[in-house]
């Protein structure tokens, strides 16, 4: 992969066209599987030529890993900002799983292909950058749950199994939800926080 231009303007449009191409082969990916998605494939769905998408991405391999960062980086730092806001903690989760929930939405062909490489990401050393980020990520929502159930609003019998049910009900929303579906981001978000209320509020 070549170098990025330096100039403000070149390298601005540079990382919009990149952008691009790592969310169109999160589509094909979605879509097909990374397997089975060609470097011709790639090129047809962008309009690049070969050359042109080596400039932009490199290898199959390293396009998966910005796939990856685009789903994983941005909302690593949303949930950072959360976390380390002054409202009570049950707030924060509310507004952990509506952030989270409308970024899975956005970002739903990236994290199909996430949940279908998962096994090949969790194995491979050179993925352990994938595999920290996804660590931080849970370690933020246990946090923030048990910020809820220290201040008295909510109370686990097991905060580790909650932990886990509510990864996969929010990550596992991508397999079913639809752009133009009878609810929103938001208002499957507030139904998962509704859910959690009323089975561990207090």
């Amino acid at each position: 992969m070549a170098a990025p231009p330096t100039r403000p303007a070149l390298r601005e449009r540079y990382d919009r066209r990149q952008q691009e191409v790592v969310a169109t082969a999160a589509r094909l990916f979605a879509e097909r599987g990374y397997q089975a998605t060609s470097m011709t494939d790639l090129t047809e769905a962008t309009g690049l030529a070969a050359g042109g998408l080596y400039h932009y991405i490199g290898s199959k391999e390293q396009l998966l890993f910005r796939i990856c960062d685009q789903l994983m980086e941005p909302l690593l730092d949303r949930a950072r900002e959360i976390e380390s806001s002054d409202a009570p903690g049950i707030e924060r989760l509310r507004e952990l799983i509506t952030v989270w929930l409308e970024h899975v939405a956005e970002h739903r062909h990236h994290m199909l292909v996430f949940q279908q490489e998962r096994q090949v990401l969790e194995r491979q050393p050179q993925w352990r950058k994938v595999r920290t980020q996804r660590k931080a990520f849970e370690k933020i929502l246990d946090r923030v749950l048990a910020a809820a159930e220290g201040e008295g609003s909510m109370s686990f019998p097991d905060r580790d199994l909650v932990l886990r049910a509510t990864l996969g009900m929010v990550n596992t929303t991508a397999q079913w939800l639809r752009p133009r579906g009878r609810l929103s981001p938001a208002e499957i978000a507030e139904g998962y926080y509704g859910m959690l209320v009323a089975a561990y509020g207090r």
